[in-house]
């Protein structure tokens, strides 16, 4: 008869739960990031992304809707918040150890920022400013900012998510601003032009034109499908560039 083997032992970690908020929209001609600064010890008066600790018997998503709306005044609700990953490292955080799950959206016209709970201060900020040295942004938030951004040039590239930027009724050269602005490339208008054109159900036109100050009038279009569905085929931006190139 075999003796009972008592299970090995596993040591217990201890570990807090915080959401991070990565706030993205295109606003004055340029990919912005929402940032806070923080009012209290770690990292006091550095800018940072929104959030904080989820509280007792509160799912993920109510949480970061509620820290967005406390130290930025904006309404999370109103957001299609996805999931960008989680963040684990033991080092991420002096208070020990902490998980955060980062949540994502990308939208347009954004209201300007109302700071409140713990941050004394909210903005909008460039993404090349935000991104340009490491130990900008607290925590580990530059990687958290980063993966923002490249998850959103992503859905750039594969989804119709650009019109959205534009107003209900844009030219070719509005909709290819938003994407040099996301991508932070130049873009060839021709081959650009081509492109979306032939792309189905991406942009349909409106039978209106615009007449600009100077040159010929310019034809309007407007989004022929909703801003998640898929683009087919991709447009991809290594390739985009080569053609300006």
């Amino acid at each position: 008869m075999s003796e009972d083997v008592a299970p090995p032992r596993r040591d217990r970690i201890f570990v807090q739960v915080t959401v991070d908020l990565a706030i993205l929209t295109v606003r004055d001609g340029s990919l912005q990031i929402l940032l806070i600064r923080r009012g209290n010890e770690p990292y006091q008066d550095h800018l940072a992304l929104p959030g904080g600790f989820i509280r007792e018997g509160e799912g993920l998503r109510d949480a970061a809707h509620r820290e967005l709306h406390e130290e930025t005044g904006l309404d999370g609700t109103l957001l299609h918040l996805t999931q960008l990953g989680a963040y684990g490292d033991p080092e991420r955080d002096p208070r020990g150890r902490i998980i955060s799950v980062a949540f994502l959206a990308i939208a347009p016209h954004l209201p300007s920022p109302v700071p409140g709970s713990d941050a004394v201060g909210a903005r909008w900020m460039p993404v090349e400013s935000a991104l340009a040295d490491r130990t900008f942004l607290a925590f580990d938030h530059y990687e958290i900012a980063t993966d923002a951004v490249e998850r959103a040039r992503t859905m750039l590239e594969q989804t119709m998510l650009a019109p959205v930027f534009c107003a209900p009724e844009f030219t070719m050269g509005e909709l290819r601003e938003v994407y040099e602005v996301v991508w932070g490339i130049p873009l060839d208008p021709r081959n650009f032009a081509r492109k979306v054109k032939n792309t189905p159900d991406f942009v349909k036109e409106t039978g209106h034109k615009r007449s600009p100050a100077i040159g010929r009038p310019a034809i309007l279009y407007t989004a022929a499908s909703p801003s998640d569905a898929t683009l087919y085929p991709a447009m991809l931006r290594h390739a985009m560039r080569e053609a300006a190139e």
